[in-house]
């Protein structure tokens, strides 16, 4: 993972389980983060970051359906690269569709918006697009960039749509970006949506909790420092032109997943089980695009990602700064 030294970064979403590590891992590479979320809450930082590195953090509370607001935060912060992560999940859009097309498309054109307002300031930004923009695809079949559609979520719909008006931005106004589509991203903070259950799971075993993961099957499978550097790289390496790009990890049943947390937490063996349902995208997405393109992307196996992940709920627990909510939801 590289991120140019000195560059100021604005990250959206920046108090979000993806925002919270691409924090993380700029503040590591030497950036300077301008972090913007309309929650004041930074409970994920807490989980993966010291006092001092939150200290390093410029946070601004702030909506992104407010277009004057983010031009001017562009301008007087003196923002060079934006990594847009804000926006609501599915069960939010699925509620109330016209809300989800306000923050997730509407906000997505006013960051677009904000950067063709600096006039050059902002040289690229790399934005949150989904796995949500396919359908159900043929089981072991990797899917490439092309064969996206057949949403079925105004989630996924309104991604694809962020991905469209991406490329009109480019023609008709120079504006550099990247899209990417992950999938199931797993590691500490994940609290949240259906694919977070894999990550719930490695909490409850490091606790002694029985959980259930609501679905099964194969799934890709991203560890979430992986994740957060791809966004990262993607907003900083020099591609000219609006690209969209799939995120995989390694593809895996949940059986396995089950497997590798009882591994490294024996105690928990026959307490994570799992629905046999698989989720209603592909289990596989081709990454080839993006290695072609950008390079350097890093895999972490699926042991190394959750035994970190595991240890790190270890790490917290012992100090009394583990929570346990997520495990109630």
């Amino acid at each position: 993972m590289e991120a140019q030294a000195g560059s100021t970064f604005l990250v959206t979403g920046a108090h979000g389980f993806i925002g919270a590590w691409v924090v993380k891992r700029l503040l590591a590479a030497g950036g300077r983060v301008i972090a913007l979320d309309q929650s004041g809450d930074p409970q994920r930082w807490r989980l993966i970051m010291d006092e001092e590195e939150r200290a390093q953090v410029t946070f601004v509370a702030g909506d992104i359906t407010d277009e004057a607001f983010l031009v001017a935060l562009v301008q007087d912060r003196g923002i060079e690269q934006i990594i847009h992560l804000a926006g609501l999940q599915v069960p939010t859009c699925r509620a109330n569709p016209r809300l989800g097309a306000l923050v997730n498309v509407v906000g997505t054109i006013n960051i677009f918006e904000a950067a063709r307002q600096s006039r050059g300031q902002v040289r690229r930004i790399s934005y949150a697009s989904s796995a949500a923009v396919f359908g159900v695809a043929e089981e072991g079949v990797a899917v490439t960039e092309r064969e996206a559609g057949g949403m079925t979520t105004h989630y996924g719909a309104f991604k694809r749509c962020n991905e469209e008006n991406a490329r009109v931005f480019h023609l008709d106004h120079g504006i550099n970006s990247a899209g990417l589509r992950p999938l199931t991203v797993y590691g500490v903070g994940r609290d949240s949506g259906m694919t977070s259950d894999p990550t719930k799971a490695m909490k409850a075993a490091v606790v002694g909790r029985p959980f259930r993961i609501r679905f099964g099957g194969k799934t890709d499978f991203l560890y979430i420092a992986d994740c957060a550097d791809a966004f990262i790289r993607a907003a900083t390496v020099d591609l000219p032109g609006a690209h969209v790009f799939n995120l995989h990890g390694e593809t895996v049943a949940i059986a396995e997943v089950v497997r590798e947390i009882e591994r490294v937490a024996p105690s928990a063996a026959g307490k994570i089980t799992f629905d046999d349902i698989p989720i209603a995208m592909p289990s596989e997405l081709d990454d080839t695009a993006i290695q072609r393109a950008l390079g350097g992307i890093p895999r972490t196996s699926m042991a190394t990602g959750i035994a970190e992940t595991m240890a790190r709920f270890e790490t917290l627990q012992a100090t009394n700064r583990l929570e346990l909510w997520d495990l109630d939801v």
